[in-house]
């Protein structure tokens, strides 16, 4: 009789719990996050986990990493006096049993000055009247500077003032440089700096100028129309990609956004989309070869910086990941960066630069290398980390600003005296 009696209650329990309940409410959301998107209505937060990424966890997400940073050995600074700079690396290649990286280096009696006091010795800026140098490596943290490896060529060639923000190509057993040209200092109306190449039969050179500009600045009044910024090509599709940023919308508050022409040719004739700019922010070019299509680190600047996006086309760019302390000028090493691949590996290494090495009166760029897991190849743990805890100086160097203080203690003078 206790068992019919305990039976009957646990229906008469179920059926109360089952009637608590309305007839239209959804099933709750899994406690084990599912690996697909489950059948159910969602939230627009949710949707957009399972839709905007490559994983719904960040520690799956192959375009997902946090970067580490080491300091290199072999460059000299000169004590730091701000005379020489180095700067936006190319990528990282390798051939003949070691490493290559190409770079902006300037070596000048002063550090920059400004536009106004500019002279043909006096740089106006940190890439002012600056050289392509590059550097060889057999594990990429000691590096051998090499030399120069393009000259500022004679006046009126393209780049006469300087030649800077370099990058490298491999096609059909031939290597170009691509690179900024300045006819005049720069700040003195814009960065007007087109494109130009060189090119040699092996990565130590001698280099040949073009003496050409194959890629000109966009027609007046187009978002180009004043700076081809940060040359970055890849081969994809057959073709040359040669990726790039401008700088437009006026000043004071820039806005930076990245385009994209197309070749046949190393030489050219380039083909801008039509669709530019093909990522709205990011304040350089840092891209690679990944599964079918282009990914892109879009560092600094812009509504969408500060992530990871990608291009299964190379061109209709989506954000993929979004993370922190992301390499400036990023140079990584792709080792299918020109063989046409259809299934791209990613990175794991490269070369950046700081910018802020030290005080703005002494003001140079240093090169550093950076680290991370964005590759097909590895599955690094620690780089997939989201909960970074930086020390509390790192957040009291971002510090408010004299003219910030002086507001503050301004209206905390009129609220007292109310």
């Amino acid at each position: 009789m206790k068992k019919v009696f305990l039976v009957t209650l646990l229906c008469v329990s179920s059926f109360f719990s089952q009637a608590q309940k309305p007839n239209n409410q959804e099933k709750s959301f899994p406690f084990i996050l599912p690996k697909e998107k489950p059948n159910q209505k969602l939230s627009a937060a949710l949707e957009r986990n399972y839709d905007a990424y490559l994983a719904p966890r960040p520690q799956d997400n192959e375009l997902y990493s946090q970067f580490k940073y080491t300091e290199l050995k072999g460059f000299d600074y000169h004590n730091h006096d701000g005379t020489i700079s180095r700067r936006d690396p190319s990528k990282v290649i390798f051939a003949n049993g070691k490493y290559y990286v190409w770079y902006t280096y300037r070596h000048t009696p002063t550090p920059p000055q400004g536009a106004e006091k500019s002279s043909g010795t006096i740089p106006s800026s940190d890439w002012d009247l600056a050289e392509i140098w590059y550097a060889t490596s057999t594990d990429g943290f000691t590096w051998e500077e090499q030399g120069v490896a393009v000259p500022r060529p004679p006046k009126p060639n393209v780049g006469w003032r300087s030649v800077t923000t370099t990058d490298i190509l491999e096609w059909k057993g031939k290597y170009y440089l691509y690179y900024q040209g300045f006819m005049e200092a720069s700040g003195k109306r814009g960065d007007d700096c087109p494109v130009a190449v060189s090119y040699a039969d092996s990565p130590d050179g001698p280099w040949t100028p073009y003496n050409k500009i194959v890629i000109p600045n966009g027609s007046e009044g187009e978002w180009d129309q004043y700076s081809i910024h940060d040359p970055y090509p890849l081969v994809y599709k057959g073709k040359i990609y040669l990726y790039y940023k401008s700088d437009f919308d006026g000043k004071p508050d820039l806005v930076r956004m990245q385009g994209l022409a197309v070749a046949d040719n190393p030489l050219g004739p380039f083909t801008k989309n039509p669709t530019n700019p093909v990522i709205n922010s990011g304040h350089e070019t840092t891209l690679f070869p990944f599964k079918e299509g282009i990914a892109a680190l879009v560092i600094r600047d812009g509504n969408e910086h500060h992530t990871i996006q990608y291009a299964k086309d190379g061109v209709n760019f989506e954000i993929a990941a979004i993370t922190e302390l992301m390499p400036n000028a990023g140079g990584p090493f792709i080792p299918d960066a020109f063989t046409n691949t259809k299934n791209g590996r990613g990175i794991t290494w490269g070369i950046s630069h700081f910018t802020n090495a030290t005080t703005w009166d002494k003001n140079h760029a240093v090169l550093a290398r950076f680290d991370c897991d964005l590759s097909q190849d590895i599955h690094d743990e620690f780089m997939k980390n989201t909960n970074i805890q930086n020390k509390p100086e790192y957040y009291y160097g971002q510090g408010l600003n004299k003219k910030q203080l002086e507001r503050i203690q301004s209206d905390n003078k009129k609220i007292i005296q109310k």
